[in-house]
């Protein structure tokens, strides 16, 4: 338990910099409340939006008056980790690790915004669900979740976790998805989960998925089913339809994000996470000024 708790220690101290200096700045104007209420009526001031006068005051008093409102923002951020054996793969970093210090840097955002946090661990099913709260000590309870959680399946099917975290959340949510998407079809499930919530997909990668390299006979082993092949690297042949196969998959996964308008970010563990979300709140904070 001491060696966690320095590890959830030394997790809070690494994000810290990016949640305060990067994040914080722009998440309260991309990641708004779920709605508006009635504030007051106040007298127009040059410079107020036009579209809030109250024409029925204004009439009456033969001056403008517009109606003012204030953001609810009591906003639930739900984060679903793919924790099937394929995570465990990483060259240098694991995807897991990577997704973790990823995930605990939007939870601390979500924190200092006063939003409640709440985690979704899945493999071929829903594994573990702990609902959304708030607070510093709720957080760093996710996170030693994050760190100690060992899942009962190995494998990967997003289909049936998506019914169930679909299922579970009845208000609207900002979802992240956090995973390599290896996953037979999960289209349907996903549409339904992107119609009732704000969706953001993350995926998390290796370069060695994407692309082999020329480094003569190696056995490949499939985590999560054991299957294990021995493949020559060094035939390009091979190597060109490895790469041929990854990128299609990729355009047809991209796709699919594009057909629900789902945001999709893609960091790779050698990397740091710090340009990708940058590029995505710069993008999204664009597209809600428009």
């Amino acid at each position: 338990m001491k060696e966690i708790l320095k590890q959830v220690k030394k997790i809070e101290l690494n994000t810290k910099k990016l949640v305060e200096g990067l994040i914080t700045g722009n998440y309260h104007s991309i990641f708004k409340g779920t709605g508006i209420e009635f504030s007051e009526i106040r007298e127009y001031k040059p410079g107020d939006d036009v579209r809030a006068i109250d024409w029925k005051v204004t009439a009456r008093f033969n001056r403008p008056f517009i109606k003012e409102f204030i953001e609810e923002r009591d906003l639930n951020v739900y984060f679903v980790l793919d924790v099937s054996a394929s995570s465990s793969f990483g060259n240098n970093i694991e995807k897991k690790r990577k997704s973790i210090e990823l995930i605990a840097s939007l939870m601390f955002s979500a924190m200092k915004n006063n939003d409640a946090a709440g985690l979704f661990l899945i493999t071929d099913k829903l594994e573990k669900f702990i609902p959304a709260r708030k607070g510093k000590k709720h957080i760093l309870r996710l996170i030693t979740e994050l760190l100690t959680f060992n899942p009962e399946s190995k494998k990967t099917n997003l289909l049936e976790p998506f019914k169930s975290v679909s299922k579970i959340i009845k208000k609207r949510s900002i979802v992240f998805v956090v995973s390599d998407f290896f996953s037979d079809d999960f289209s349907k499930p996903l549409k339904v989960l992107k119609k009732k919530n704000d969706v953001i997909a993350v995926r998390i990668m290796d370069k060695r998925e994407k692309e082999i390299p020329d480094i003569g006979y190696i056995e490949l082993e499939d985590e999560e089913t054991g299957e294990q092949i021995l493949v020559d690297t060094s035939d390009e042949s091979f190597r060109e339809n490895y790469s041929k196969i990854i990128k299609e998959n990729d355009k047809k996964l991209e796709s699919m994000f594009r057909k629900y308008k789902i945001d999709f970010i893609e960091i790779l563990t050698d990397e740091s996470y710090e340009k990708p979300l940058k590029k995505f709140f710069k993008i999204r904070k664009f597209r809600e000024i428009r």
